[in-house]
């Protein structure tokens, strides 16, 4: 399953999680969806910053509180937008939408 939220004025601001230019994915190196999301990344270019929840346990929460979900991975982009689980294909379309990708 794929959620993919653009930030809206009633949603807080996730500020306290990410600097505002930094995308962040929340994941762990059991999940297959975490492994294929960061494979899209690293063959864009993205510039990333990864939070491993195995070896950071608390970050699980904000990446709930980003969500509102346990599932992983979570991916927070530099507008405030996230994605849970998304597809390659929904990867590669924030990735395009934003300018994230390198050379």
């Amino acid at each position: 399953m794929t959620e993919t939220t653009d930030p809206t004025p009633s949603e807080p601001a996730q500020a306290s999680a990410t600097p505002a230019a930094e995308t962040v994915m929340f994941g762990a190196d059991w999940c297959g969806d975490c492994r294929r999301a960061k494979l899209v990344f690293d063959r864009a270019g993205v510039n990333y910053r990864y939070v491993d929840l195995v070896q950071d346990p608390a970050a699980a929460d904000v990446a709930k509180d980003i969500s509102g979900r346990t599932n992983i991975p979570v991916i927070l982009y530099p507008d405030q937008s996230h994605q849970v689980e998304p597809s390659n294909s929904d990867l590669q379309r924030k990735i395009d939408e934003l300018g994230l990708a390198r050379g």
